[in-house]
């Protein structure tokens, strides 16, 4: 049967980093209970085997670009520094080193290397320059900070030259910092007029007059949209109209957060606005958090473009570095490292957060989607199980937990999860729906409950009609169990037109021609979905087969030698080695006739399936 091992939650928001970086979220308000990381060093995963012995600068130089390639960052640090040790006047290894270690949450080492290559010069590398003001604006040296932004633009009587908008809001923040409001208030009211920059600045205005006690001028500039959707906006503004006396506007406020009845900031806010507590402003507290807000929102920004900057983990980290015990800062730092599939710098980021009574479903979510594809999914269990205990009319933490138990080919324990989820979402949100609904498909018909899966993955149709792997998925499902063969059929080619370059889909529809015996029109296909999979094994292993059935039998054999000499893949758990060794002995039609079938294997799942649901959700949380 067909298998999305893979198939991810495509829940909206919670389940995604991209999703949540697209909110470019200020800082956590901080719960009564939070542990402060101010004295901490930066999170950082466990320390990995010590690099190679290389020898002169070729060597580290070259064994540093590859890790760099691979966003091995620890590893890239390592060889990084030891090319700069060897060439320190060069500008390239030393900001290839900077990047690398800040990359990794180096933060005091990045620190260190900085100081040293700036002692014989006036100024670094521009992320050396970066990285100063991060660390002055960490120990509020407003006056340094000041004077290192005045340095780098000379012309410019102590402002930012025209058009750096980053120094720009640094400065102003600074001066803040200095005592200067005035002024502070006047820079980022000119900074405003900047094309394309209206959203963020009318933010930072807002959070610096609330910092001031300006409430009024804040809550103007929140009320005509400065806040931009994300959530602590959400509760800034509220905050605000509590200083004013207004908790009934407060609580509306909040009442119009998307899940917020699953948000820890909003729910204690709400608490205390009802119960008629004092609520003080401290989502930004001091011109420290307003920096580290700038660094955050430029990392937020660099992370959603259409081409995603790598300067968005710099930035996300000096945010957190600046600001250690900012929720929302190692949040997006941990996403972007998921992009990066850095998953154990990943789970440092996680384990900030719960030491900071910060453990919000949305980061709880992307944490357990970290430890499943770091290959540790009894943890991700846990944290799964976790998660529904303590949120347990939170659908998304259900969807969680049974994907995981899917992936694990705990079929029918992941049903009832399913269950719960859809028993929580209501019938009127068809976004919200089809995706259990096609995962508790997939999980019923592989624990051998057909009928319930064939209803499931028809709603799901229903609501998803162009959707590549759900109309591959039923439509083999139909032709694997001789059921329905022309719209079987026609489900699958309609998938191919829709997702073309999917090799598993190719996959599929080939071999949905094998099984109705149609081996000539499998050939192109297979050829195709093996030109764009080269490497996977069961592919490889299904032209060989393909090819048998035509008359191409050297070629079939090659194939299936080269299935054999293939590192295992995610679909590795339907490469049977034994019976492609004995294809090669005795030929594909004599191992058919001991099996008596037609040349699938009992248990065949087509790769065509295995690996769709990572490719899926950005398509469909765009739709």
């Amino acid at each position: 049967m067909p298998r999305p091992d893979n198939l991810r939650s495509e829940e909206p928001a919670q389940a995604t980093p991209e999703a949540e970086l697209q909110e470019a979220q200020p800082a956590d308000a901080q719960p009564a209970d939070a542990q402060p990381l101010a004295e901490e060093p930066a999170a950082q995963a466990p320390a990995a085997d010590p690099a190679p012995l290389t020898y002169g600068l070729a060597g580290p130089y070259l064994a540093g670009r590859i890790a760099a390639v691979e966003s091995d960052f620890q590893a890239a640090a390592r060889y990084f520094k030891q090319a700069v040790a060897h060439d320190p006047g060069d500008r390239y290894l030393q900001d290839s080193a900077l990047v690398a270690m800040i990359s990794a949450g180096q933060m005091e080492a990045a620190l260190e290397l900085t100081q040293q290559l700036t002692q014989d010069q006036q100024t670094g590398t521009d992320l050396a320059g970066l990285l100063l003001r991060a660390d002055m604006a960490k120990n509020e040296d407003w006056d340094g900070l000041l004077a290192l932004i005045h340095a780098d633009n000379p012309d410019a009587e102590a402002e930012p030259r025209p058009g750096n908008l980053l120094d720009g809001m640094l400065a102003a923040w600074a001066k803040l910092g200095a005592g200067d409001a005035t002024e502070a208030l006047a820079d980022l009211e000119k900074l405003r007029t900047t094309p394309g920059a209206a959203g963020m600045l009318d933010y930072q205005l807002a959070m610096a007059r609330a910092v001031v006690g300006d409430f009024e001028g804040a809550e103007e500039l929140l009320d005509t949209g400065a806040e931009g959707g994300h959530l602590m906006a959400y509760v800034a503004r509220a905050q605000v109209l509590a200083q004013l006396d207004r908790p009934d506007e407060a609580l509306a406020s909040l009442a119009e957060v998307p899940g917020g009845d699953a948000e820890p900031p909003v729910m204690a806010l709400r608490s205390a606005l009802e119960a008629g507590e004092d609520v003080t402003f401290d989502v930004v507290r001091s011109p420290r958090d307003g920096i580290a807000q700038v660094f955050l929102t430029f990392a937020s920004a660099l992370a959603t473009s259409p081409e995603p900057e790598p300067l968005a983990l710099i930035h996300a980290r000096l945010a957190s570095w600046v600001a250690p015990d900012m929720g929302d800062a190692r949040l997006v730092t941990a996403q972007i490292l998921q992009m990066h599939s850095q998953y154990d710098l990943a789970e440092a980021e996680f384990d900030a957060l719960r030491r900071l009574g910060q453990v919000r479903p949305v980061a709880e979510l992307s944490r357990i989607d970290a430890l499943a594809r770091a290959g540790r999914p009894d943890e991700a269990e846990k944290a799964a199980l976790a998660l529904t205990a303590a949120y347990p009319d939170l659908a998304a933490a259900w969807i969680a937990q049974g994907d995981l138990l899917r992936q694990q080919d705990k079929f029918a324990a992941a049903v009832p999860a399913y269950d719960k989820a859809l028993s929580l979402i209501g019938e009127d949100d068809a976004d919200a729906l089809w995706f259990p609904l096609y995962a508790r498909g997939i999980a019923l018909e592989r624990s051998g409950q057909f009928e319930r899966a064939e209803a499931d993955l028809r709603a799901a149709l229903e609501i998803r009609p162009e959707q590549p792997s759900l109309l591959n998925y039923l439509g083999y499902s139909w032709i694997d169990r001789n059921e329905n063969l022309e719209e079987g059929l026609s489900l699958i080619q309609k998938a191919v037109e829709l997702a073309p370059d999917d090799g598993y889909i190719q996959d599929s529809l080939a071999w949905a021609y094998y099984r109705l015996g149609r081996y000539q029109e499998a050939v192109a296909p297979m050829e195709q979905a093996a030109r764009s999979m080269s490497s996977d094994p069961l592919i490889n292993d299904h032209l060989g087969d393909i090819y048998w059935k035509v008359g191409r039998k050297r070629e079939a054999e090659v194939q299936w030698r080269r299935a054999l000499s293939l590192e295992p893949t995610e679909t590795d758990n339907d490469v049977d080695p034994d019976r492609i060794r004995a294809k090669l002995d005795r030929g594909l039609d004599a191992v058919m006739a001991e099996e008596g079938g037609d040349g699938a294997p009992a248990d065949y799942s087509p790769a065509s399936a295995q690996d769709e649901g990572d490719t899926d959700g950005a398509e469909t949380q765009s739709e």
